[in-house]
């Protein structure tokens, strides 16, 4: 059961963070999971020495996912600056 809420709160936490890049017309619910989980690892990782804040996405709480969300800003800003100094 805890697998089936990593996967609806990441999708949530990628969704916004999608929205909050304007990158939400480019991301499909795959990626919106894939980013959401992520995010989670990462804001865990900025937050948890910094703040002393941590969340899970497995269970379901408000600081589990504005974590997830925050961490998912910060992976996609950096997808964004590498993507950005490609050539095309």
């Amino acid at each position: 059961m805890g697998w089936i809420i990593a996967l609806v709160v990441g999708g949530v936490a990628g969704w916004l963070a999608s929205l909050v890049m304007n990158r939400d017309a480019s991301m499909g619910i795959f990626w919106n999971i894939v980013v959401g989980c992520v995010g989670s690892i990462v804001g865990n990782a900025i937050a948890g020495p910094l703040l002393g804040i941590t969340g899970s996405v497995q269970e379901f709480s408000i600081t589990g996912l504005i974590v997830a969300v925050l961490g998912a800003v910060v992976l996609l800003g950096v997808v964004n600056l590498i993507q950005r100094g490609r050539v095309r």
